[in-house]
């Protein structure tokens, strides 16, 4: 196996992303399939505009579970075993698909239930996100960590590129079809999981206030303001520029492309994403990473402005395509930062912060997506919401300098990293 890159030559970490590829298809099958039959349901009895409202309370419902319950996701991310942790939160999403293929079965699918299961997914995604991306670190060496960072988003990107793409095109065969598949793939990432044998990580101190301990994460990353610089400027950026909640408004009604041609236009940000993704695997970015993030949320920006102006296919597609190739190139370079400046014992808990940060732009994105749509308009809101991503990087350059002068994503202070120049 000397051909493969060196993360895959390790067993546990195979694994491991086997487990993140399989269950990111099946979320992503099945966030497609939902996100149509919210507007689809809504459009019977609605006009666009409160349509768009009804696919805003989606990205609403899913961020709830994970705003109230950071804390105590990353608390428990660095006390409990994180494999258990990853293991229990696919369980859950097993389940969820089965309901909905049972609902599907007997068309008796509804607004509520549909609203119910996305709060239970967000659930799930609240306790994984902190354990897998905490667990990641413990399974390869911290040398080849960022190519292992690299490898395990191209997991999650090819899912998002196969699971919209398979969602569309089973849902337009048979309802029931994207929900029976996620099921089976959920239930591949569970055996996937299970095969990864216990792993030596740093444990949190057993302490009389596990309150003090839970907001340790918060305080962390307040306090290091090249974390908090990249973690905040994806939240702000993704938030205003995100154009993915619009995506059934764009296919119904204004590319008028139906739910295989949903597929394609939510699959055309993963490839872009995977491309890049696959060149950082063969070759990790090395130097001034943090200027090269902020020219890369300006592009993303730039690409929704444009996308949500497009009338054509083609040149959708092209604007998604580079704006997930831009989105990750800065989830790289975030990525990265977090995972190498942060103590093991600590990674759950600052994984929560970010993962807090991370659905607040993307959930809570789509939410103000909708909201937005509602008052303005679909394209209005798009375009509005790129404009504003591309003023939010003028912004961060000025108010974190250090993130315009990380040269490398090693922390200074460790012995032999290269010298990073001291931010003025």
């Amino acid at each position: 196996m000397s051909w493969l890159p060196e993360p895959f030559r390790i067993a546990s970490f195979r694994a491991f992303w086997l487990a993140r590829l399989t269950a990111t298809i099946a979320q992503m099958a099945m966030v497609i399939v939902i996100g149509w039959q919210v507007y689809d349901i809504a459009r019977h009895t609605m006009d666009p505009k409160s349509a768009a409202l009804r696919l805003g309370i989606i990205g609403l419902v899913q961020f709830a579970p994970l705003f109230f319950l950071t804390l105590v996701t990353g608390w428990t991310a660095d006390r409990v075993d994180r494999r258990w942790i990853a293991r229990a939160s696919v369980f859950l999403e097993l389940l969820c698909a089965v309901a909905l293929a049972l609902f599907a079965w007997t068309h008796t699918t509804t607004l509520e239930v549909l609203y119910v299961v996305a709060a239970l997914l967000g659930v799930a995604r609240a306790f994984a996100g902190p354990a897998l991306g905490a667990l990641a670190p413990n399974l390869v060496p911290r040398e080849i960590l960022p190519n292992a960072i690299a490898l395990s988003s191209i997991a999650w990107q090819s899912g998002a590129i196969v699971g919209p793409a398979l969602g569309g095109y089973l849902y337009a065969w048979a309802p029931v079809a994207p929900y029976a598949g996620s099921t089976l793939l959920f239930a591949v990432s569970l055996a996937a999981l299970f095969t990864i044998p216990k792993v030596a990580a740093a444990k949190l101190a057993r302490a009389p206030n596990p309150w003090n301990q839970m907001i340790e994460g918060l305080r962390y990353v307040r306090q290091n303001r090249l974390v908090l610089g990249a973690i905040s400027l994806d939240l702000f950026a993704v938030l205003l520029g995100g154009a993915t909640a619009m995506l059934p408004v764009y296919a119904r009604d204004i590319l008028h492309a139906g739910p295989a041609g949903l597929g394609h236009l939510r699959a055309a940000p993963a490839i872009g994403a995977t491309l890049t993704a696959a060149f950082f695997a063969i070759r990790p970015l090395k130097t001034e990473v943090g200027l090269k993030m902020l020219i890369a949320v300006g592009i993303f920006g730039g690409a929704t402005v444009v996308f949500g102006l497009s009338r054509s296919m083609p040149l959708s597609l092209a604007c998604l395509t580079l704006l997930g190739a831009a989105d990750m190139f800065s989830v790289y370079v975030r990525q990265s930062l977090i995972q190498l400046y942060t103590p093991d014992e600590m990674r759950g808990r600052v994984g929560a912060v970010s993962s807090l940060f991370i659905s607040a732009s993307n959930e809570l994105g789509e939410a103000e997506s909708g909201f937005l749509a509602a008052l303005i308009g679909p394209v209005a809101a798009v375009v509005a919401g790129g404009i504003g991503a591309i003023i939010v990087v003028g912004i961060w350059a000025r108010r974190f300098p250090e993130l315009r002068l990380a040269r490398t994503f090693e922390p200074p202070d460790l012995p032999g990293a290269p010298q990073q120049q001291n931010a003025r």
